[in-house]
């Protein structure tokens, strides 16, 4: 069964724009990425967030390719954007 896992970038204030630009180029080695199914990019209106709902075959498949995001740099990319770590949740879809 597959997981839904969402990650939550906060930002500093008036870098949104930006990151957003670098988040969307730097999401298309994800849509390839194995294991993984689909990939929202959310931004918060009138906030400093941005969040990626994301969802994978497993979690594992989620956590090789949150390694190989840092084993590429990615933390160096986006730490002039960020204003903490990035908040990592996981969910078991569920219809209501």
């Amino acid at each position: 069964m597959s997981i839904v896992a969402t990650v939550e970038f906060p930002l500093q204030p008036g870098k949104k724009d930006g990151f957003v630009d670098l988040l969307a180029e730097t999401l298309q080695a994800t849509r390839d990425y194995k294991g993984k199914e689909s990939i929202e990019m959310l931004v918060e209106h009138g906030g400093t967030s941005v969040l990626l709902v994301e969802k994978w075959q497993t979690v594992d498949h989620h956590k090789a390719y949150r390694q190989w995001r840092l084993d590429t740099g990615l933390r160096e990319l986006i730490g002039p954007f960020v204003s903490g770590l990035p908040i990592i949740r996981y969910f078991d879809p569920n219809s209501a």
